[in-house]
C-alpha cells in the first residue's frame, strides 16, 4: 500500500524516530510503512493521519484494495 508519510513527515521536517513517538510506535514501523512492507493497523493509521491533521484517506492510498473489490 503507497502513502504519503514520507513526504508529509519530510514537509513537516519529522524524523521517522519523532514521527513515531508522536503516535506510539517503533520507528522501524514507519520505515517498514514508508517502504510499503508493511500495513498500518486501523488504530495506527488513523494516529498518523490526525498527527497531520488528514483523514486516512488522504495519507494512505487504497486504490489497489478498491481494484480487488
Amino acid at each position: 500500500m503507497r502513502t504519503r508519510i514520507k513526504e508529509l513527515r519530510r514537509a513537516a521536517k519529522l524524523s521517522q524516530a519523532e514521527l513515531a513517538d508522536a503516535v506510539g510506535t517503533t520507528r522501524q514501523t514507519i520505515t517498514s510503512i514508508e517502504v510499503g512492507k508493511y500495513t498500518a493497523s486501523l488504530p495506527l493509521a488513523y494516529k498518523i493521519a490526525r498527527h497531520f491533521g488528514l483523514s486516512i484517506e488522504e495519507v494512505f492510498d487504497f486504490s489497489e484494495i478498491d481494484e480487488e473489490l
